[in-house]
């Protein structure tokens, strides 16, 4: 029900946002708005203010307004709820509005869905800011789940600093993991203390390589508890905050995921470890309860030792100023753009696949697991959607704010418009190609869904 439910909210708003955008801008420059909808088909909920009705339709996945002039054009019918009961004021129909006006109308949905994002992220750096894992030192590179192409990832030892990729600076995990997913191929990577970089070279056209690259890294931080969890195995055996661990079985441990692994491995087998407290060599019998959770690096779920320690890590929470906000919300939501873009360019030259794209099921799986983390990672998600919304809507396909912009340069070039017909052949055939992509991407979801 969570899932249901964020989901509906996350497209709700999504949707309200951008089509708010086409409404008031019609409204701005005289258009006849006939009907605002949330959703398609048959409204669940109608009501009427003034000329405008108000929808809330039965089938979620989108949204229009009808203006004056546009209410016959493209594959409107069922799919847009019928014809308005309003009568039209032929003086206050779209095509009668300037090429200028309705170019304002058209990009004012995109427009919104970025300033959207812009905001959002903007609210929350101001209030919750970011955390950052304030390291880029690897603890281990697991070799056999390397792509190829990145093998020279496996010279680097534990404690190894990364500090620029393709020349750009990281300072933080996330920022390392990023660029190795969005930067340009071939990969330069310079680590500290090394003359000479490290060139990854991935195969195009494959971007789980991408993501085998990420996985096949591990943070490193030092063996240092820094909680004890109550009731757990750790308690129990004595641990306490500021322990950092030196041996396990007489074996000397110089980081937190080799203690990690070694208590994942040995379930109600009775461990030895040895931790420096305070100076001193404290001793302590350590048995780990067999437990179900997922793995930080593959997500696999497994049952393994749990000992109920976390480590000290090297976390940054930054709050800004409302112009620090302000820079950092809007670079934020530009970053996005960008990898957007870089995808939709992947997609063009054979370098990118559908399969990377998320129908309703992925963006309902996203919004659960968002909104079960709280508010600002549902808060975040939605942002990253806004500006992926606006970046695709304008794609030149007709049936999208794009195809509209096409046509209405087209008229610029000309002098004239397209003829209603043509018009009208054109945005069949753009909703046959985005409909055609939604069933396969849907498709592949819930064929994806049967095959785990």
């Amino acid at each position: 029900m969570t899932t249901v439910l964020a989901f509906l909210l996350v497209l709700g708003v999504l949707i309200f946002v951008h089509e708010a955008g086409h409404f008031v801008a019609a409204k701005a420059v005289g258009i006849q708005v006939l009907r605002f909808s949330l959703g398609f088909g048959r409204p669940l909920l109608r009501w009427r203010r003034g000329e405008t009705e108000y929808w809330i339709s039965w089938i979620p996945f989108g949204g229009y307004v009808k203006m004056a002039g546009l209410e016959d054009e493209g594959v409107a019918g069922e799919l847009e709820g019928g014809r308005s009961a309003e009568p039209v004021d032929p003086a206050r129909a779209f095509d009668r509005k300037p090429v200028a006006a309705r170019f304002v109308v058209i990009v004012a949905g995109v427009t919104m869905n970025a300033l959207f994002a812009v905001a959002t992220y903007t609210g929350l750096f101001a209030t919750v800011g970011a955390d950052r894992i304030a390291t880029t030192q690897v603890d281990t590179v697991y070799a056999s789940e390397l792509p190829d192409g990145a093998r020279a990832l496996a010279t680097l030892s534990r404690g190894d600093r990364i500090v620029a990729v393709n020349g750009d600076s990281v300072s933080s995990w996330g920022d390392l993991l990023e660029r190795l997913v969005t930067s340009p191929l071939p990969l330069t990577i310079r680590v500290a203390g090394r003359p000479a970089p490290l060139r990854i070279d991935l195969p195009a056209r494959n971007p789980e390589a991408r993501l085998a690259l990420t996985r096949a890294l591990e943070v490193y931080f030092p063996a240092v508890v820094q909680t004890v969890g109550p009731a757990s195995p750790a308690a129990r055996a004595g641990f306490q905050p500021g322990d950092r661990v030196v041996r396990v079985e007489g074996n000397a441990i110089s980081s937190w995921a080799q203690f990690t692994r070694i208590v994942r491995a040995s379930p109600h087998r009775r461990l030895t470890v040895a931790v420096d407290r305070g100076g001193v060599i404290v001793n302590v019998a350590l048995i780990p309860e067999l437990r179900s959770f997922p793995d930080s690096r593959t997500g696999e779920v497994a049952m393994r030792g749990f000992a109920g320690l976390g480590p000290v890590q090297p976390i940054l929470r930054e709050r800004y100023a409302l112009a620090g906000a302000l820079r950092a919300g809007a670079s934020r939501a530009a970053r996005d753009g960008v990898q957007v873009l870089r995808f939709l360019k992947g997609l063009l030259v054979g370098e990118g696949s559908l399969s990377e794209v998320g129908g309703p099921i992925t963006i309902g799986r996203l919004s659960g697991e968002a909104a079960r983390q709280g508010v600002p990672s549902l808060l975040a998600l939605m942002a990253v959607l806004s500006v992926n919304l606006a970046l695709l809507n304008l794609l030149p396909i007709p049936i999208l704010d794009g195809g509209q912009l096409t046509f209405l340069l087209a008229e610029a070039v000309l002098r004239r418009p397209l003829s209603l017909g043509l018009r009208l052949r054109l945005t069949q055939i753009g909703f046959a190609l985005v409909a055609t992509i939604m069933l396969v991407v849907i498709g592949r979801e819930v064929l994806g869904l049967f095959g785990r």
